[in-house]
């Protein structure tokens, strides 16, 4: 779980909804305009503006950058859109039309007046005319410096440009500009171009050809603009989101296989269980349950465990490895199968803490965990138990309850050649133990550490109904209410043992 201080620190460099807001309003204010200075040279030139005002240099200039300009403003605004739809999440009453390329709608009320920032966001432009009758070239100055070029080395000819191209974008220039000046088509493309110093950069073209009175093409004019850095920018957001989108896919998969592996390891009986389950009689009534955290992103390494031993006493046992994910789930799934060949093999809930620690002390991928084992001797009514690092079991009795005195006992894999205390404890009939891993335990907000005395205080707080508890079952019901909220931060085992 992040500390509070990395969340701060987090908030603190995310970016602000309002300002992304902000920015799509100042783009789209940019986009109408762009539009409305499109839309009047239309129709100007649809009302019969002559030729000569038609085809004014800077009436080309205009007109290639604002095709340019609309380009560029779409593509902002998709990337704006992107940005706050990652800020706010996608609602169902979301717009999405920036999705397909477009600017998303604002009301009117916000919008603003662009700043210099963002038109300056378009980028650097210049603009060239070739001379179909005279061979004459003209390159304005901001087109020498998108091609690292001297001016006094004067421009490329239209032979000569496609030999400062990759050899695979040749292809499509050439298409272009014989399209325009044969067929009429406007020019509109990209393509990329190595200079003089070996840099690459990448030029989006527009352009048009220029008609004489006769209605032949007399020179062709396009407007050339350096779109490099938002390429790489949007080259940069495809792999960054290609590389989300593998590790969230491997996550899932992950996900998947420690769920499937937990399944495996823990009990397969679900509801209550009573000891003997050979239909003697009955000594314990128990039941258990596994809470999930709020995300259930991770899988945790949280077990529990009850189990009939050969000599007729039975093993209770929490626990958790501390970490999330497949290799926690397997590490889980090897010091259960430890603990209980253990259990089996007549070991006391002391040596064989021991055991454990040094089982994960020496493991190939160091991990640290907290564990109860405890050993129920239904003859004498008297439990043996050892704890690492792990909270006591909580003892219910005639309507009061309170924690076992702890004895010494630290984290599993903390230190080789720890020692662990045991404890007993007598027991007697209609007595309740609640074990529980210490997910189940509220985190303290300023923290982030267990806060183990008001989490403990609450489940003793709820003495009085589970000694009224019906059975162990309705005991663990109670508990899964209380503490299965669904803000849990972290997954939780919690095992009711009602002595008979």
């Amino acid at each position: 779980m992040p500390s509070p201080a990395h969340a701060d620190h987090t908030a603190a460099q995310s970016p602000d909804p309002g300002a992304v807001d902000a920015l799509i309003t100042q783009a789209r204010q940019l986009r109408t305009r762009v539009d409305a200075v499109l839309r009047d040279g239309r129709e100007g030139r649809d009302g019969g503006q002559d030729l000569a005002a038609a085809e004014d240099p800077q009436l080309r200039w205009q007109r290639a950058l604002c095709d340019l300009a609309v380009h560029q403003l779409d593509d902002l605004g998709a990337h704006l859109g992107q940005l706050r739809d990652g800020l706010d999440g996608l609602g169902p009453d979301t717009p999405r039309n920036h999705a397909a390329g477009r600017l998303p709608e604002d009301p009117p009320d916000r919008v603003r007046a662009p700043d210099a920032a963002a038109v300056g966001a378009l980028g650097r432009a210049g603009s060239a005319e070739w001379n179909l009758l005279t061979d004459a070239v003209t390159w304005s100055d901001e087109l020498y410096q998108i091609f690292g070029r001297d001016p006094g080395d004067g421009p490329l000819t239209l032979d000569e440009l496609p030999s400062w191209l990759f050899a695979e974008d040749q292809g499509l220039l050439t298409e272009m500009v014989t399209g325009c000046l044969v067929d009429g088509r406007p020019i509109d493309g990209e393509f990329r171009i190595v200079r003089a110093d070996g840099s690459v950069r990448t030029v989006h073209m527009v352009g048009e050809p220029v008609l004489g009175a006769d209605g032949g093409t007399e020179s062709l004019w396009a407007v050339l603009r350096d779109v490099s850095d938002l390429r790489r920018s949007q080259r940069t957001l495809r792999e960054t989101r290609d590389s989300l989108e593998r590790r969230r896919r491997k996550a899932q998969t992950e996900r998947r296989l420690a769920v499937e592996l937990q399944e495996a390891v823990l009990p397969p009986w679900r509801g209550s269980l009573r000891f003997p389950p050979d239909g003697g009689p009955a000594t314990m009534d128990l039941a258990a349950h596994y809470l999930p955290s709020a995300t259930g992103a991770l899988v945790g390494g949280d077990w529990y465990d009850a189990l009939q031993l050969p000599d007729g006493s039975s093993l209770l046992t929490v626990g958790d490895l501390t970490g999330h994910g497949v290799a926690v789930t397997s590490g889980m799934a090897m010091l259960l199968g430890a603990l209980r060949g253990m259990a089996v093999a007549g070991l006391e809930p002391g040596p064989l803490m021991g055991r454990l620690n040094e089982l994960l002390d020496t493991s190939p991928q160091p991990a640290l965990g907290s564990a109860l084992c405890c050993r129920f001797e239904p003859d004498t009514r008297t439990l043996h138990w050892s704890q690492a690092g792990h909270p006591p079991p909580l003892l219910f009795r005639d309507g009061t309850g309170r924690a076992l005195d702890p004895p010494d006992g630290v984290l599993l894999g903390a230190t080789s050649g720890a020692r662990y205390e045991q404890a007993s404890e007598p027991l007697t009939a209609g007595d309740l133990l609640v074990l529980h891993t210490d997910g189940l335990i509220p985190r303290r907000a300023a923290t982030g550490a267990p806060a183990e005395d008001g989490g403990a205080d609450r489940l003793l707080a709820m003495a009085p109904q589970l000694t009224a508890g019906a059975s162990a079952q309705d005991c663990v019901r109670m508990v899964a209410a209380e503490f299965g909220a669904p803000e849990r931060e972290d997954d939780a085992c919690v095992l009711v043992v009602r002595i008979v």
